[in-house]
């Protein structure tokens, strides 16, 4: 039997287990991810070139901090609730049935759940090998080593 054959084929996606570790970011980053739940989709199902996440935002939550990719390609859709997309234009109210895209190198982009409701979207990113996220608006980047991990530092090369 080999290690794909073990695997499922398919899942209802909600019932795909949480990501143990809310976010990778250092504090004080990270406690700002507390109303972000992500179920790896992807990972279930052994896929090595891009991820695929379930994620959900409670109201006041954030995807991510505002970053943009050097080598990676995003794309999220929106399944339900109403996020507000922020990027380097300003903001945009989003509902469900609506996407977006994010190629590298491109706009600097994250979610809001501005809302008193919960949202849950799809995100799509491939695992580009060299990728780098800069954040505008905070003190801080992050480098992707040569094992798939993320590595931050502040803006002037200082590790967390």
């Amino acid at each position: 039997m080999t290690e794909n054959s073990r695997r499922t084929t398919a899942i209802a996606a909600g019932d795909a287990p949480e990501r143990t570790k809310p976010s990778v970011y250092p504090e004080p980053f990270a406690s700002r991810m507390k109303g972000r739940l992500k179920r790896p989709l992807g990972d279930l199902f052994g896929l090595s070139n891009f991820g695929v996440n379930l994620t959900e935002l409670a109201p006041g939550g954030e995807s991510a901090l505002m970053h943009r990719h050097k080598t990676q390609d995003e794309f999220i859709y929106v399944v339900s609730g109403h996020p507000t997309l922020v990027t380097d234009y300003g903001t945009e109210q989003l509902a469900p049935g609506m996407c977006a895209g994010f190629p590298a190198g491109g706009v600097a982009h994250q979610l809001r759940n501005d809302t008193d409701a919960p949202v849950t979207y799809l995100e799509i990113g491939d695992r580009s090998p060299g990728d780098a996220a800069t954040y505008p608006n905070d003190d801080l980047r992050a480098d992707l080593n040569d094992e798939g991990q993320w590595v931050f530092s502040r803006k002037d090369g200082t590790p967390y």
